[in-house]
């Protein structure tokens, strides 16, 4: 019986234990397995953090920026998903995706709204202080 390689096919020529032709197929056959076996939480999280930095980028233009939670929501923005978090001096705590943060507040007609800001030099200096 012959054995053959387990990524490509190839016939395998050598030891009878052999289970790749080369360290190529090999390293393609492993990754391939993990791509498949790997949690789909880490890849649903990664999209999502993806998707909510998208999403942020596109109404953050100027560096800051106000909007409504409900259109946020439609475009398939997830607060729960965040990377880091920042405070200010009044103590509000904004949550980002990457460089792009937002904090939720009530406008005073009782609507959830988003103020959207990005990540700017002198959050760096408080940012460091906290860890």
């Amino acid at each position: 019986m012959e054995n053959t390689c387990k990524h490509c096919g190839k016939v395998l020529i050598g030891r009878s234990d052999k289970k790749y032709c080369d360290p190529y197929c090999k390293s393609a056959f492993q990754y391939q397995e993990q791509k498949v076996n790997q949690s789909n939480f880490y890849l649903k999280v990664d999209r999502q953090l993806k998707k909510n930095r998208k999403i942020l980028s596109t109404y953050t233009k100027a560096g800051k920026a106000t909007a409504r939670a409900e259109v946020l929501a439609e475009e398939g923005f997830n607060p729960k998903f965040f990377t880091h978090y920042w405070k200010n001096n009044k103590g509000e705590v904004y949550l980002f995706c990457y460089e792009y943060g937002f904090l939720s507040f009530m406008d005073a007609k009782g609507m959830k709204k988003y103020s959207l800001v990005k990540w700017q030099p002198y959050m760096e200096k408080a940012f460091l202080s906290f860890n």
